[in-house]
């Protein structure tokens, strides 16, 4: 098998026990209301970067903080669920975050047909 197909399957898989990990399973209140974005593995499946999606009204370095403090635990639950023949190390980032009334402003210079000016 394709190595880039594998680290594929495998960012797939942890994005999904993430999602369900930090949504559900974690205790910390810190971390409320954070969802996983995408996680991205490097083609020798020994790092994984995870973007998380940090709401408005929490603190970004709070909530990383309290994620990756909480790495070893989450990497032995990873471990423990998928089974893999090796689990990567996870890293926390704040994803990108998009502001709602400038994608509307965008939406509405594209349909009236002036996408070139997109700041």
């Amino acid at each position: 098998m394709e190595p880039l197909i594998r680290a594929q399957r495998v960012s797939e898989a942890l994005r999904i026990e993430l999602t369900e990990m930090v949504g559900y399973e974690l205790a910390d209140p810190r971390v409320e209301g954070v969802q996983v974005i995408e996680v991205h593995v490097a083609p020798d499946l020994k790092k994984a970067r995870v973007m998380v999606s940090i709401p408005a009204k929490a603190d970004s370095a709070l909530v990383l903080n309290a994620l990756n403090g909480a790495r070893a635990f989450i990497r032995s639950q990873v471990a423990e669920r998928l089974q893999l023949r090796r689990t990567p190390d996870i890293w926390f980032e704040a994803g990108a975050e998009v502001d709602p009334g400038k994608v509307k402003s965008l939406l509405r210079r594209i349909q009236r047909g002036r996408p070139r000016d997109l700041t």
